[in-house]
């Protein structure tokens, strides 16, 4: 289940919840109103980096593969 953000209509209080996509939004934390809307955010997690992929969960000859293609196109 994905965290997202929410606003209270009422107070203000902006927290994040834990919540199914297809949930109606839960109540305020703060003053336990149900007019809070959910807001707009950046996702929990970034795929980041040079190469990460490239070597996981992956043995034997697949595990480099970048070095493997880079040396045939010198060929």
């Amino acid at each position: 289940m994905p965290i997202f953000d929410f606003a209270c209509d009422k107070c203000g209080h902006e927290f994040e919840k834990l919540v199914k996509n297809d949930a109606p939004a839960p109540n305020c934390v703060a003053c336990d109103s149900e007019q809070v809307t959910k807001q707009v955010s950046a996702p929990a997690f970034r795929l980041a980096g040079s190469g990460w992929y490239e070597t996981d969960f992956k043995t034997g000859k697949k595990k480099n593969l970048a070095n493997a293609d880079s040396s045939a196109d010198k060929a």
